[in-house]
């Protein structure tokens, strides 16, 4: 006699929810809100996290139609979560306000390092130290939402170019020109704070 009692495959529920049975989606919700909290976690504000996260699965519950079941649907549930994030920021972080009344010696001494010629080795040194932080946070709002995905996806996370534009949808070869544009953009962002930080001094 056969056991028929098996975990359901992310395909057999993804079925019975195009099927008709809508509460199978939240067997889906369990299975994956693990990966969508750790991807939005890393793109949008921490008050913003569950509320984006929340999104991306409206988004991936109203897209199920499409998923044809040929790629991996954590890679498809990804790539909705990466996107999810960067139209967060094409909505909202042009309104932010960071306030930064000053640079400080310490972000004075970090502006330093990262423009200096051991500034790739300084980064993956590990987490980023507070000042560093505030900085990068300062700088990147001020840049497009594009810019800021592709910094934050390419030169952050370590992704590579193809890795980051299958998630987001784009060319490999518009990420790539727009991952150089982004960083030149940045540094010059960077090195005019470091200006600003003699001036203040």
């Amino acid at each position: 006699m056969q056991n028929h009692s098996h975990t359901p495959t992310d395909a057999d529920i993804i079925r019975e929810i195009l099927d008709g049975n809508v509460n199978a989606f939240e067997s889906i919700l369990t299975r994956h809100r693990v990966l969508v909290l750790k991807i939005v976690t890393k793109h949008v504000p921490q008050s913003e996290v569950e509320e984006t996260a929340q999104d991306a699965f409206v988004r991936a519950y109203l897209s199920l139609p499409t998923f044809a079941g040929k790629s991996d649907f954590s890679q498809w549930l990804s790539s909705i979560a990466v996107r999810t994030c960067y139209d967060y920021w094409r909505k909202a972080y042009r309104s932010r306000e960071i306030p930064m009344s000053a640079i400080t010696d310490k972000h004075q001494h970090w502006l330093e390092e990262v423009l200096s010629a051991e500034a790739e080795d300084s980064r993956r040194e590990g987490s980023l130290r507070s000042e560093a932080k505030e900085l990068l946070e300062y700088a990147l709002a001020k840049l497009s939402a594009e810019d800021r995905m592709v910094l934050e996806m390419v030169y952050l996370e370590g992704l590579s170019v193809k890795e980051a534009a299958e998630l987001l949808g784009w060319s490999t070869a518009n990420v790539k020109v727009r991952s150089f544009r982004s960083r030149r953009k940045l540094e010059k962002l960077l090195r005019g704070m470091k200006q600003q930080g003699r001036r203040a001094s």
